[in-house]
């Protein structure tokens, strides 16, 4: 299912930023999982995605993009996939903060090249992250501006509020000391900003590719449609829209080298078209059909550790950190009432949900934080569960007695991401107390698109850690000023009270702090969490050592292909 990138799941006690710092390779702790077999090089992967909306790191939002980005494109750290409190070098080599962690000093990896074989430098960062925040960057691919709903990532980097009103082209905290030396100032402290940096959006970028475009076949071609990145792999050829998207091995990598020639990133119209691919052989590797994931594991086998592909272990069911959420645009006129929010959380049977479409293998949510991100408390939003009479109490008290004088609301969701059976579920309890709804359905890119205008009532998202923070949910879901908070709720106090948070360097102090913010949004419900989700996916039986992370990435490094007999 589509999520907006962001979350975690092992139990983690946040490691406090500033008291890590890298050294080795990124490779070094990513090692061989399954098969005792010796791993062989050669042959291409065949990986399930639906049309992704950006696959240019500037506006990469949601992770079918992610998946293409992340393979070719370096951030500077990265996480282990199996421990993923534990922060690894990427294309930084080492990283330091000063003594309040307001200033941040990376030292690049100097082997790292661009897939064109030119060296990767400070200045590369410097123009992506400038690019990625600059509410006047263009989309390469349609020649108009369009500002990144993701550039909150980089929020506390100083002259970020400039850029955002315009009135500066460049944030005034980041500063190439050297060709291999990043200097990153804060406007404020930020112990967490080493995790921050680890999102796949913010690798650096080719100014030239960027602004006249990339060779291919002697024509140059936007960039959007063919980016040049600084990691494992590089784009074949141009997207395919809506057909496919194919990367090969790139040669130029500093790190360790991928096994597999490359892959071929399949884009199908939906989860169900994409199984039955997988079923005759067409896919290495998908989400698992509707109603058919016991099926699969009887079939396929199940993983040992829930996010390793190896063969005959080759259903994945591990626990993901992210969860499906209900978004309810708090400035409608109907839904701008907390009571009727109140009432269509409780009006919804979340175990039913669990049980009838994924087969007992999801859990309900309880809450916006799933388990296993440090802060997580257990039942933090009231309001999230099911209970159909204090649902029909609210919406009399909000004037709206058995829906009475209700209109009907409209409920949104995307086409290709097999959301329609839990739609059909929501609308049935919805009704059950009185609530009225019909549907809106559409592609993702234009789903997108329909909730960043506003034009929408009720809706679904999911959201997956971008890094393992409980900051990386409060923020972008509810700051006032988050390009992902797709409900607009708007409190003050609360934007405040996560600026605050992030200041305190003490790790317990700062996690204390965000359950109290948590707690102060979930008295409102301004959007209605739904499930915790868990991996639905299987891999073929060619696959070995394939990973697939908690936090929804796929490792195509260590993968290896079974030659044909």
């Amino acid at each position: 299912m589509r999520k907006r990138n962001l979350f975690l799941v092992l139990a983690l006690a946040v490691v406090m930023a500033f008291a890590l710092a890298g050294c080795g390779s990124k490779t070094d702790s990513t090692k061989k999982s399954g098969t005792s077999a010796t791993p062989v090089k050669g042959g291409t992967m065949s990986y399930y995605i639906g049309e992704p909306a950006y696959i240019d790191p500037w506006n990469a939002q949601e992770t079918e993009g992610m998946q293409v980005v992340q393979a070719i494109f370096d951030s500077l750290t990265t996480v282990d996939d199996k421990d993923p409190s534990k922060l690894l070098p990427a294309a930084a080599d080492s990283w330091e903060p000063n003594a309040d962690a307001t200033v941040w000093t990376f030292k690049l990896n100097k082997n790292d090249k661009f897939a064109d074989g030119t060296p990767v430098t400070a200045n590369d960062f410097i123009y992506a992250w400038n690019r990625l925040v600059n509410p006047k960057t263009k989309n390469t691919l349609t020649g108009k501006a369009d500002p990144s709903v993701i550039a909150y990532h980089l929020g506390f980097v100083k002259g970020y509020d400039e850029v955002q009103a315009g009135k500066a082209k460049e944030m005034s905290g980041l500063k190439a000391v050297d060709d291999y030396t990043l200097e990153v100032s804060l406007s404020q402290p930020f112990a967490d900003f080493a995790y921050v940096v680890m999102h796949p959006s913010l690798g650096p970028t080719p100014k030239a590719a960027v602004e006249d475009g990339v060779d291919y076949n002697g024509k140059k071609v936007a960039f959007g449609d063919m980016p040049i990145g600084n990691g494992p792999f590089k784009m074949a050829e141009p997207w395919k829209h809506d057909q496919y998207i194919k990367v090969v091995r790139n040669d130029n990598y500093y790190g360790d080298k991928p096994y597999i020639d490359g892959v071929d990133f399949k884009i199908f119209k939906d989860p169900e078209t994409a199984y039955t691919e997988f079923e005759a052989g067409n896919l290495d590797f998908t989400q698992i059909g509707e109603g058919k994931i016991k099926d699969a594991e009887a079939k396929y086998g199940t993983s040992s550790d829930g996010y390793t592909v190896n063969p005959g272990k080759q259903s994945l069911l591990g626990a993901e950190t992210s969860v499906y959420y209900l978004i309810i645009n708090n400035k409608d006129k109907t839904l701008k009432d907390p009571n009727v929010r109140k009432a269509i959380s409780l009006a919804i049977n979340r175990q039913a949900i669990c049980d009838i479409v994924f087969e007992g293998t999801r859990e309900p949510a309880d809450g916006i934080v799933p388990p296993g991100i440090a802060g997580y408390e257990k039942g933090t939003w009231a309001d999230s569960k099911y209970d159909i009479e204090a649902a029909k109490k609210a919406l009399a008290d909000a004037g709206y007695a058995n829906g009475k004088g209700l209109p009907t609301l409209e409920l949104a969701f995307n086409s290709d991401g097999g959301h329609e059976k839990i739609m059909e579920l929501i609308q049935a309890d919805l009704k059950a107390i009185g609530i009225k709804t019909t549907f809106d359905s559409a592609d993702f890119p234009t789903y997108l698109k329909k909730l960043d205008s506003g034009k929408h009532q009720l809706g679904r998202l999911g959201w997956v850690a971008d890094y393992p923070i409980e900051y990386n949910f409060l923020y972008p879901i509810f700051n006032s000023k988050s390009g992902d908070n797709k409900s607009f709720y708007s409190n003050t106090a609360v934007d405040d009270a996560i600026e605050a948070a992030e200041k305190v360097t003490d790790g317990d102090a700062r996690i204390a702090e965000f359950q109290k913010i948590n707690k102060t949004i979930g008295e409102s419900n301004p959007v209605a969490p739904i499930m915790f989700y868990k991996h639905h996916h299987v891999g073929s039986a060619r696959l070995n050592d394939f990973m697939f992370s908690a936090m929804y990435l796929a490792n195509f490094q260590k993968v290896w292909i079974t030659p044909s007999k």
